[in-house]
């Protein structure tokens, strides 16, 4: 944050060209000036990409076809979607010079004219509030109202854009837990226990620290530590330690649980999204073909195989067919909601809205789960907070550091310290993550901080409130409908207890002493287990992670959608890749671990035996009884 406010080689060539040529010729549309004045014309372009929409959704509406003269393409895969596994996906697949791949993203591209800098509040690391901010490249959805939360309307932002939230996420580097995976396959998710996945989170990591068993050193996504060396990241460090909790050198390694440094994908000072590392590499491949504003709105099948997608671009209807499969990777939002406009899912649903049925998959939509978290701020008595960063004469002088050397407090996110701990004795492995900032954040970054402050953000990392998605309306424009039951078991109003007694304690540390001012929130009229209660309903917040909504499991488990081969059950030649078939939600942010996801499901499509690390240590607790 700136917490600163059928075709061969030959005719796939021909697909690119006449892609690129479109591209071209629209760039009209494009803004070319400096970057603030894309900034302040950001309203005049959200309006024109939606009358874009509205012009398709009248095609939609009137049913009809592509022109008769238009000559239907065909690819070996199709890729719907360019998000953190999406952008994997085609550059994996097209690595295979005998296959195409044609690669279909909502959004735009991720640069302006092909230079980063023109797309800073993309590639600025410190900028990301930006686009969390505003739907420029952001579905910018919300749930329904929840009923253990005050009632309160929750956002829920995800990326639209080449990169997909992987360009507007705030690049923490986290991968989970090593039990997170042995439990996907207790949970019959078979062959993707921990020592089958952490080779593909090597394969896809290159860390500045080098390699060793756990760290990747020459994968395609770059990850590095934090530069800016601040105090208040030591102190928070140093306070985790004097309240009883371990030190851990690398929370991505054999031990997670503790307090520590930060994991980020970041690379020379800008953002290192999928697209960067994945699918940028891969442009001029003959055999790979990327469209960009287009709304995948159908999959095509002929009986239970799916042959290829229907989707809008241009105020126009096109199709494309895949002579081998098609597979989904719009993120756990958007994958599960395409499976239910083309009839998969649960037949009931699908028959209010007036959709045939092609399959009936109940999971679909079903076991949504997310991470919530919370902020505990505290004043900061000394002036080394970022307060004075997000005054405007301080975000010119970063900005032109960054737009000229890729330097100095905009080549961060910020977020360079945190950690995992248990929340209660008898927990065999972290279920509280840590995120610590030098600042305030009000309103998802909407509104700069008014004080010197830090803060820490905290939440659970396996809820037990599960909760579901479903279709408003067969039009694909409608967003659907979000209802993930935050706070409905009393474990995790408990466990969200805790959070706020720890976080508390850990500011409350000798470390902190020279630092600390009166608390901000929750306050110090914020004691018993009741008022912090009502600040829990009253200010957490999603911490963007949602997921799990088209679940891998057994063909066993009724609620399953994909097989153990990301296979949807009951069709052929159909794939969804991407957070929603994670069978639970991992012990930390999602990246990471889609982006494993989907180097491991690209070997399984290409029939290669998988990668294992059998014996791989991992820490456990002396004890569980001395947890504080």
């Amino acid at each position: 944050m700136l917490f600163l406010a059928m075709s061969g080689q030959t005719g796939a060539r021909r697909v690119v060209t006449a892609a690129r040529g479109r591209f071209t010729k629209d760039g009209r549309c494009l803004f070319t000036c400096w970057p603030e004045l894309v900034y302040r014309n950001s309203n005049q372009y959200s309006s024109n990409h939606h009358r874009c929409l509205s012009t398709t959704a009248a095609h939609w509406n009137a049913s009809s076809s592509p022109t008769a003269n238009q000559k239907t393409p065909s690819y070996s895969y199709i890729v719907v979607g360019a998000g953190s596994a999406g952008c994997v996906l085609a550059n994996r697949l097209s690595e295979d010079a005998h296959e195409s791949v044609l690669q279909l993203e909502a959004g735009p591209k991720d640069m302006l004219l092909g230079i980063k800098r023109l797309s800073w509040k993309i590639h600025m690391p410190a900028a990301l509030t930006y686009n969390l901010c505003d739907d420029k490249y952001n579905w910018y959805y919300h749930t329904e109202h929840q009923a253990n939360m005050d009632n309160r309307v929750l956002y829920w932002p995800r990326g639209r854009v080449w990169g997909g939230s992987s360009s507007l996420n705030a690049m923490v580097y986290i991968r989970g837990h090593a039990e997170d995976y042995n439990r996907w396959q207790r949970e019959g998710a078979e062959g993707w226990d921990y020592e089958h996945c952490l080779p593909y989170f090597r394969k896809a990591q290159c860390h500045e620290l080098g390699e060793n068993r756990y760290r990747g050193g020459s994968g395609p996504l770059h990850v590095s530590r934090g530069k800016t060396d601040h105090p208040l990241h030591k102190a928070f460090i140093e306070a985790g330690q004097q309240a009883g909790y371990p030190f851990t050198d690398d929370m991505n390694g054999e031990q997670q649980e503790g307090l520590g440094w930060m994991d980020m994908t970041i690379h020379k000072g800008k953002r290192w999204s999928t697209a960067s590392a994945y699918l940028r590499p891969a442009l001029g491949r003959p055999n790979l073909t990327t469209e960009v504003r287009c709304l995948t709105t159908k999959i095509l099948f002929d009986g239970n195989r799916a042959v290829g997608v229907e989707y809008t671009q241009d105020g126009q209807k096109k199709r494309a067919y895949a002579e081998k499969e098609v597979i989904l990777s719009g993120g756990a939002i958007n994958s599960p909601q395409l499976l239910m406009l083309s009839g998969v899912g649960n037949a009931d649903d699908l028959k209010q809205h007036g959709i045939p049925v092609v399959q009936h998959l109940p999971g679909v939509g079903s076991n949504l789960q997310d991470h919530l978290e919370l902020y505990v701020q505290q004043q900061c008595t000394q002036p080394i907070s970022l307060y004075k960063a997000q005054k405007p004469f301080h975000m010119v002088k970063i900005g032109l550091e960054w737009l000229t050397m890729f330097t100095g407090y905009g080549a961060t996110s910020h977020l360079e310290s945190g950690g995992f701990i248990r929340s209660h004795p008898k927990v065999t492995h972290p279920d509280i993550q840590f995120h610590f900032l030098p600042s305030q954040v009000i309103d998802h970054g909407r509104v700069a901080s008014k004080i010197e402050a830090y803060q820490v953000h905290v939440g659970t990392m396996r809820s037990t409130s599960i909760g579901w998605m479903k279709l408003k309306s067969a039009n694909p424009l409608d967003h659907p409908i979000l209802q993930p039951n935050y706070l409905s078991t009393d474990i995790d109003v408990l466990e969200f207890r805790q959070c706020v007694k720890l976080s508390r304690e850990i500011f409350a540390q000798k470390a902190f002493e020279s630092f600390r001012g009166p608390e901000v929130q929750p306050g110090p009229e914020v004691q018993s287990d009741s008022e912090i209660d009502a600040f829990v309903r009253r200010k957490a917040d999603s911490a963007y992670h949602p997921s799990c909504t088209c679940k891998m499991g057994s063909p066993s488990d009724p609620m399953a959608v994909v097989d153990s081969n990301t296979r949807v059950m009951g069709l052929e030649r159909l794939r969804v890749i991407d957070a929603s078939i994670m069978p639970s939600i991992v012990s930390g942010n999602l990246n990471a671990p889609t982006i494993m996801l989907a180097e491991k499901a690209a070997d399984i499509i290409r029939g290669r035996p998988p990668l294992a690390d059998p014996g791989v240590p991992v820490y456990q607790p002396p004890t569980l009884d001395t947890q504080r």
